[in-house]
């Protein structure tokens, strides 16, 4: 059976011309209101959303609110996008879209893209150590779900979304914990320890987090998201690195106009 497409767009015209390109390559279409929430969370569930960026934001906050257990995985969105504007882009994707076109779009474009995100979320749980749901707030590890606390989760996620790389206690109390008073490195251990204990086959021997004696940890575990973007960081790690290629790429611009004057 061909995947179930989900279109939802406050423009009845836009939800019709996709409706028609989807259909003319043999996809199952199905529209809803964006007025109507309980389009998060029907049945059968829909393997790709295809939505404007105010439904995104809509749902965002339905989840937020009401994450539904019933949804054991939520699809990926291809986000339709009034204008080409970059900041128009990254908000999309913060908000967790998988991929965005702009409208007016092409039945060529709309159609590459839908087939881009299932190719893409084909991927099976059995080709990654842990599967991330960053809206629901949910960890599978070896196909079973993880119950994790709200700290546990996000200093997880954090060393996923930068695998390979060691972090100090300090530096992971900075981007993890923030502002919050009353932590010390020891705090990072404790959590650290949580966690082993929650995806380690033995924690007493991790081969997924870690410890890189006299530095920090090291995530070492392949990881994939059910939603929410890992393109795009702001942490200082990544911050950092941005700005040492800017200022590679500058230097680099330099030397290549002295040579040819």
């Amino acid at each position: 059976m061909k995947p179930l497409i989900l279109v939802v767009d406050h423009d009845a015209q836009v939800c019709r011309i996709a409706r028609e390109y989807l259909e003319k390559a043999r996809y199952r279409v199905e529209v809803a209101s964006d007025a109507e929430a309980h389009f998060l969370d029907r049945t059968p569930q829909p393997c790709l959303v295809v939505a404007g960026i105010s439904v995104l934001i809509q749902a965002d906050g339905f989840f937020a609110h009401h994450a539904p257990e019933s949804s054991q995985h939520r699809p990926p969105w291809l986000v339709l996008l009034d204008n080409a504007l970059a900041e128009h882009r990254m908000i999309a994707l913060d908000y967790g879209a998988d991929d965005c076109i702009v409208k007016p779009f092409s039945a060529r474009e709309l159609v590459k893209g839908v087939r881009a995100l299932l190719r893409r979320s084909a991927q099976t749980t059995d080709k990654a150590d842990i599967v991330i749901d960053s809206w629901a707030m949910r960890l599978l590890v070896g196909g079973s779900e993880v119950p994790a606390t709200t700290l546990e989760f996000k200093l997880l996620e954090y060393l996923a979304r930068h695998p390979g790389q060691v972090f100090t206690r300090d530096f992971l109390l900075d981007a993890v914990w923030g502002e919050v008073r009353f932590v010390n490195p020891r705090s990072v251990d404790a959590c650290i320890r949580r966690i082993r204990e929650k995806i380690e086959t033995n924690s007493a021997n991790p081969t997924m987090l870690k410890t890189v004696r006299g530095v920090g940890y090291r995530m070492d575990a392949t990881a994939i998201w059910q939603s929410a973007p890992t393109e795009i960081c702001d942490c200082p790690a990544c911050r950092t690195r941005v700005s040492a290629l800017r200022l590679q790429q500058s230097g680099f611009r330099h030397r290549r106009t002295s040579v040819q004057s």
